[in-house]
C-alpha cells in the first residue's frame, strides 16, 4: 500500500466526521406548505400555524395571515416564481400569544412586516418590547416580532388589486381582529373568527367577546371567496351556516341559563351535539365551545 494510501485509509474517517461536524446545523425544520392558486395573482398557503393569503404580481408580493417560521423558506421560493419583484409586505394576523411565531423570519429578509398594535403588544412589542427582549418562543425560533404596528387600516395597491386591511371594533375572537378584503379578488380573510377547521375561540384574555364575534361574521354572500385561518378555501355560504351554528347554540345555552341549570348541567345536556359531526373536530372541543358561551352569556 503506497504512504498516500494508506494516510487516507486512517485519515479520510477523521476528516469526514470533522466536515460532518462543522457544517452548519438549522435548529428549525422547514416546512412545506400546501399552495392553492385562486386566481393568477393570488395564492393560499396552507402552513402548520395557519393559512396564509398573498397577492402575487409586478408589485411584489403581499402576504396576510398567521405564516409559521418553518414555512418561510419556501413560501419565499414559491413567490420568487410568480413575481420578479423583490418587494415584500407582510401583515401578520392575531397570533396565539403563548405560541407565537412573531414576524416567521420575514423581517430578518428585508420585509415589510406589520402587525396590529394590540397584538402586538402581547408579543413584547409596540412599547411593551422598547428593551428589545424577545419572549422565548421567539427567542428559540430564531426569528423577530413585527416592528409595525397599525391601528385601524392598512391599504395597498398592489398587482392590479385593491386590499385593505382593517382592525374590528367589535372584538370577537380578541381585541386585534382584522379583515383583509381583496376587492378585485372578491376574497376575504377573518383570521381566527373564523377557524375553519371547528367551533370558534373566544379569548376573554385577548379581549374577545361573542357578540363582537357574531358582528364580525357578515360576510355570507356565496359569491365571496372566504379564506378560513386554517382549512380550505371557501365562499360565504360556509360562513353563513357557520353563523347559524354558533347563534343555535348560543340561545340553547341561554334558555337553560335561564332555567338556572349550572355550567355542569349545561355540558350534560350536551347542547352542540347536532353540529359536533362538522365542527367538533378542530382545535376547540365542544365542550370548551359551551363553556365559552357559558360564560360570555353569564356575565352581567
Amino acid at each position: 500500500m503506497s504512504i498516500f494510501r494508506r494516510w487516507f485509509a486512517q485519515c479520510a474517517p477523521i476528516a469526514i466526521m470533522l466536515a460532518v461536524s462543522l457544517a452548519p446545523v438549522s435548529t428549525n425544520a422547514q416546512e412545506q406548505p400546501e399552495v392553492t392558486q385562486v386566481t393568477p395573482n393570488v395564492l393560499v398557503f396552507a402552513t402548520a400555524s395557519g393559512n396564509v393569503v398573498a397577492s402575487v404580481g409586478p408589485d411584489g408580493a403581499l402576504l396576510v395571515g398567521t405564516p409559521s417560521a418553518a414555512s418561510t423558506p419556501a413560501i419565499e421560493q414559491i413567490l420568487k416564481q410568480h413575481t420578479k419583484s423583490s418587494m415584500r409586505y407582510v401583515v401578520i394576523f392575531p397570533e396565539n400569544p403563548n405560541e407565537p411565531e412573531g414576524d416567521a423570519g420575514w423581517g430578518r429578509m428585508g420585509a415589510f412586516v406589520a402587525m396590529q398594535e394590540n397584538a402586538l403588544r402581547r408579543i413584547g412589542g409596540d412599547q411593551m418590547g422598547a428593551s428589545g427582549s424577545l419572549p422565548e418562543r421567539l427567542a428559540k425560533l430564531d426569528v423577530g416580532r413585527p416592528r409595525i404596528a397599525f391601528d385601524h387600516v392598512l391599504a395597498f395597491d398592489l398587482n392590479g388589486d385593491a386590499i385593505h386591511v382593517v382592525h374590528q371594533d367589535s372584538a370577537g375572537y380578541s381585541d386585534a381582529d382584522a379583515v383583509a378584503h381583496f376587492h378585485v379578488a372578491h376574497l376575504v380573510y377573518l383570521g381566527e373568527v373564523f377557524p375553519g377547521d371547528g367551533y370558534p375561540r373566544i379569548d376573554a384574555a385577548q379581549g374577545g367577546t361573542l357578540k363582537g364575534l357574531i358582528a364580525q361574521l357578515v360576510w355570507t354572500d356565496p359569491s365571496i371567496r372566504i379564506v378560513p385561518a386554517r382549512g380550505a378555501v371557501t365562499d360565504g355560504s360556509s360562513v353563513k351556516a357557520f353563523v347559524d351554528m354558533i347563534t343555535a347554540v348560543r340561545d340553547r345555552v341561554q334558555r337553560m341559563i335561564n332555567a338556572g341549570k349550572t355550567e355542569a348541567q349545561i355540558l350534560a345536556a350536551h347542547p352542540t351535539a347536532e353540529f359536533d359531526a362538522r365542527w367538533g373536530h378542530g382545535r376547540v372541543s365542544p365542550d370548551e365551545f359551551v363553556r365559552e358561551l357559558y360564560s360570555a352569556l353569564k356575565k352581567p
